[in-house]
């Protein structure tokens, strides 16, 4: 292939460590993405009180980004195969980065919450790249040191990010925080036109002539949005509520039978249902749905529980966090080196015990609890997601054809997110609705015992959920009978 930017072409100028450098180039746009997705959790009681907000309306600036993230990701294989690595990703770079600029100038919360979308739909866009290049261009005895490297990487943002975010809101105010994303979205766009090539994941140019799914993707957006206006609205009562989750399971079948009838008469499906043909794959996404709604859900509840909860500040909030975070990267690290060799289903069940057990412990935490318990817990609960981040993705995707990899990596992070969406929604009312059980409020300036046990049995729903996903991990088992690249 002659074209200069291509795959191919760049491998040859820059020799075996080209694809340790196209690694750091999408992984320092991940970084900025997963960046913008949790960084605002701290600066949501500030940013209430600004706009006089509720929690239902509060948490939207968490939903809405997740909504617009989990809807998009479905269009990366799509955006890739139509105009290839590096248009794709400076594209997502470009509107990441112009969405934080419009969040941090918006001076009413609508403007707010439009520009978390914006930044929402380019995260979603870039997320499901890293793990394609990672098993495209690396060997199967690289991908996970390679997913280790990465993920370490990329948790350091977040795990930095809060603590950074929370001294940025206690000085500057909750604006500051939407400008983090613009250092790093600079970075990666100086790196993209270096060393991420033109060429699509097949490493073929880019087809303009190719059509997106739009009835697939409305379909998927339509039935996204009702999942979560249906949690919030059985929160209220009424018909509104069940009404939108019977509208959001119809439009999922609907999707589904799409998905399948295009498919089936050789169209390109935003979802290609080939997919789940492949056990590891299957039970891989049920794993992702279930650890995305615990996961999204607690980082969204853990900065809310320790500043209502606790009372503690959110420059506070962000040193306690900052230990788990280094231990995270760390345990990435070196989780990655041992997906190499040992089986997935092990590491993933252990990560999501960790993680259960460190939810259920949070009822030992009191208004009176030494700080280095929190600290303890937190990092228990990393330790899990250590063990599960770099072993699900390519436990899930190693048997899949290679022409159903960028697919499969858009599926599975969209089955997360999809999780995640509902889990931040669930967290809210959940607590809204034991809080109210209990006879308090949020309102309330000082916190009361009634107030922190409300809490804690948000978090054994979360534990019990991280259990319920331990079922399905241990079906990631593959059968040794079964080829490497075919279903199973």
């Amino acid at each position: 292939m002659n074209e200069p930017a291509s795959l191919a072409a760049l491998s040859e100028r820059y020799g075996p460590r080209y694809r340790w450098l196209l690694l750091l180039s999408v992984m320092t746009g991940t970084m900025a993405s997963i960046m913008s997705s949790t960084i605002v959790n701290v600066a949501i009681p500030a940013m209430s009180q600004h706009f006089t907000l509720g929690q239902e309306r509060a948490q939207w600036v968490s939903s809405g980004f997740m909504v617009a993230m989990t809807v998009s990701m479905l269009t990366t294989p799509w955006l890739l195969a139509r105009y290839g690595y590096r248009f794709t990703y400076v594209g997502a770079m470009l509107l990441l980065m112009a969405g934080g600029i419009a969040g941090g100038v918006a001076a009413h919360y609508p403007l707010v919450l439009a520009a978390r979308v914006a930044e929402g739909l380019a995260a979603g866009v870039v997320q499901p790249i890293p793990a394609i290049i990672i098993l495209r261009v690396f060997g199967p005895g690289e991908q996970g040191r390679a997913s280790g490297i990465f993920g370490m990487g990329v948790v350091l943002a977040p795990a930095i990010g809060p603590s950074i975010g929370g001294v940025l809101v206690d000085w500057l105010g909750w604006r500051s925080i939407f400008f983090m994303v613009v250092p790093f979205c600079l970075v990666s766009l100086w790196l993209a036109f270096r060393y991420v090539p033109v060429t699509t994941p097949g490493g073929a140019a880019a087809r303009r002539g190719i059509g997106l799914d739009w009835r697939g993707l409305l379909l998927g957006s339509a039935g996204t949005l009702c999942l979560l206006n249906g949690l919030v609205e059985l929160h209220s009562g009424g018909l509104a509520g069940p009404l939108l989750l019977l509208a959001a399971a119809a439009l999922f079948l609907a999707f589904t039978a799409w998905q399948h009838r295009l498919g089936a008469g050789g169209g390109e499906p935003l979802m290609n249902l080939d997919l789940f043909a492949y056990r590891s794959f299957a039970m891989g996404s049920v794993v992702a749905f279930i650890y995305g709604t615990a996961l999204f859900g607690s980082t969204y509840l853990l900065p809310v529980y320790m500043q209502l909860g606790l009372g503690l500040s959110p420059s506070y909030v962000g040193t306690i966090l900052l230990p788990a975070g280094f231990t995270l990267a760390v345990t990435i690290l070196l989780v990655g080196r041992l997906a190499d060799r040992q089986p997935t289903h092990l590491l993933v069940s252990i990560g999501l015990a960790l993680l259960a057990i460190s939810f259920a412990l949070m009822f030992t935490v009191g208004l009176g609890t030494a700080i280095v318990t929190l600290v303890a817990l937190a990092i228990l609960s990393r330790i899990g997601l250590g063990f599960i981040l770099p072993s699900l993705n390519l436990g899930s995707m190693r048997p899949l054809d290679a022409a159903l990899i960028p697919q499969g990596s858009s599926a599975i992070n969209f089955l997360r997110m999809l999780g995640g969406a509902a889990g931040v929604s669930l967290c809210g009312i959940v607590l809204e609705w034991r809080i109210a059980a209990h006879g308090d409020s949020l309102t309330n300036a000082v916190s009361s015992p009634a107030r922190l046990a409300a809490f804690n049995e948000v978090f054994w729903m979360l534990s019990a959920l991280c259990g319920l996903a331990l079922v399905a991990a241990w079906r990631l088992r593959h059968d040794p009978t079964t080829p490497a690249q075919g279903p199973e």
